[in-house]
């Protein structure tokens, strides 16, 4: 007889039994922990998402990062600049701007472009907010705003990269599968990190939640916020659960052979997104299915917002503050079901031109939801452990827009020197407004903070010293910090 005839002929059980050494004990592991008939460790190099512990105790235990792609405004919404306003329509002195690289400014005619917007002082702490993010600023003190962020990439992508991946390459793991690799999932029936797209959609689409060289376990799932959760996770008509497994059981006999001949830990993978997927079945509808959600939950996150009328297509199309407010709640409930890294991400805030009427449209998206957001976990207890993120990769420029020789600036164009993030939860310390930027917003001149630095603080909030959580590839220890990095101790 075939060899591979022999593997399918062969009982599930009979296999489980004889295949300790290979993915057999992914399976096995699995149901004997469940039992409590042998101990996580002795199951530990089994399963690739069990839990781990970290080098050190953590404050965190998930993480819910909001991705805003494009670049929000940060004179708008977070960093208030008298005299930008006062210097409205005044050029830059050339010394400035002369050796900048913009995407699309011409230098000769950029002018200074003042903000419109109403800052106002909230909280214990006076944080600033302008006046279209009125929920988030009842939350001020449960904020970290980091206002001098700076990064080495002026266009999105390679951005978006250094902010998920710590790179601008490609084939690098993101902040997610860095987490899971180091801290397994606490969640047996769903991925341990999971995306919710809203919008148009990233320019730096699937590479924002890759796992790189990292096995493909860990990669980011993307999830719908209606319908099926994952495309092709129902079983076609006609065919039962029981079938099913029996097919699932042979793929598991096949992929076992070919692991014995190879010792490829990426058909490992496979066999674990197959099992998991079969228990997905009835996990992740019952995930966005909101029935369970009271009236007042339902209210407070605006899942039933309408959306204010405007003549604008960056923002994704109609329906966008149902969608959003939506997958904020569907990330409250997958971390609550112990999913560790949720990635919500909504695109675009690229507001080279229009920028007052569109910012404003996606504020009013984005501000009733994640302050919502913040009340749910913490009156659950879950803000503790539960660390929240405002992010982009990089802000705009204090200079107007002027592309094509247009004297009427209406936008700002990509500005990497000085942006704007926010943290809350996970022991962060809320409340404080870290680093400052020069009076018009063009540079950091205090307290400068690389990507690197987030990252390395991050890491830390969750128990990993950022220089010992490595992986070797290609004979090179990588780290999601690369070469530098440095935990920033005021934040904690």
């Amino acid at each position: 007889m075939h060899p591979v005839e022999h593997q399918i002929l062969q009982k599930r059980r009979e296999f489980l039994a004889t295949s300790a050494n290979g993915i057999g004990a992914l399976a096995l592991g699995a149901l004997l922990t469940e039992e409590g008939l042998i101990s996580r460790a002795s199951a530990m190099d089994a399963d690739p998402l069990l839990p781990k512990a970290p080098h050190f105790p953590a404050k965190a235990k998930n993480c819910i990062f909001i991705f805003f792609e494009g670049g929000p405004s940060q004179m708008d919404l977070f960093d208030p600049k008298p005299k930008l306003n006062e210097l409205n329509g005044q050029a830059l002195p050339e010394s400035m701007t002369k050796n900048v690289r913009f995407a699309f400014i011409r230098k000769e005619t950029a002018k200074l472009m003042s903000s419109p917007r109403t800052f106002a002082k909230h909280g214990q702490c006076g944080m600033d907010f302008s006046d279209l993010l009125p929920h988030m600023a009842k939350h001020a003190d449960d904020w970290l705003m980091i206002r001098s962020l700076h990064t080495d990439q002026f266009n999105h992508h390679p951005g978006q990269l250094v902010l998920h991946c710590g790179r601008a390459q490609f084939g690098l793991p993101t902040i997610g599968s860095w987490l899971n690799y180091g801290l397994g999932s606490m969640s047996r029936n769903l991925p341990g990190y999971v995306v919710l797209s809203a919008g148009r959609g990233t320019s730096g689409g699937a590479s924002l939640w890759q796992s790189g060289f990292l096995p493909s376990t860990y990669a980011g799932v993307l999830f719908r916020n209606q319908g099926e959760p994952v495309l092709n996770l129902k079983n076609p008509p006609g065919i039962p659960m029981s079938l099913q497994r029996k097919g699932l059981d042979t793929l598991i006999e096949l992929n076992q052979s070919r692991y014995e001949h190879l010792r490829d830990p990426e058909i490992a993978s496979r066999i674990s997104a197959y099992e998991l997927a079969f228990r997905m079945q009835s996990s992740a509808p019952e995930l966005i299915d909101l029935k369970g959600e009271d009236e007042k939950t339902l209210e407070m996150y605006g899942v039933n917002r309408k959306d204010p009328p405007i003549k604008a297509s960056r923002g994704g199309g109609p329906g966008q503050y149902q969608a959003f407010a939506k997958n904020c709640l569907l990330a409250r409930r997958l971390v609550e079901r112990g999913v560790r890294f949720v990635s919500l991400m909504h695109a675009s805030w690229d507001h080279h031109s229009n920028l007052n009427d569109e910012l404003g449209y996606n504020a009013g998206m984005a501000d009733q939801p994640i302050a919502a957001l913040l009340t749910d976990l913490k009156q659950r207890g879950m803000l503790e452990d539960t660390m929240v993120i405002w992010g982009s990769e990089f802000g705009r420029t204090p200079l107007g827009e002027n592309r094509g020789g247009n004297p009427n600036a209406t936008g700002r164009d990509h500005h990497p020197f000085a942006f704007t993030m926010l943290a809350a939860g996970g022991g962060i310390k809320g409340g404080q407004t870290y680093g400052e930027t020069d009076e018009i917003g063009w540079s950091v001149v205090r307290d400068p903070v690389d990507l690197h630095d987030f990252h390395a603080t991050l890491l830390n909030q969750f128990g990993f010293d950022h220089l010992r959580l490595t992986h070797r590839f290609q004979g090179r220890d990588f780290r999601l910090t690369d070469v530098s990095g440095r935990v920033i101790k005021e934040w904690i």
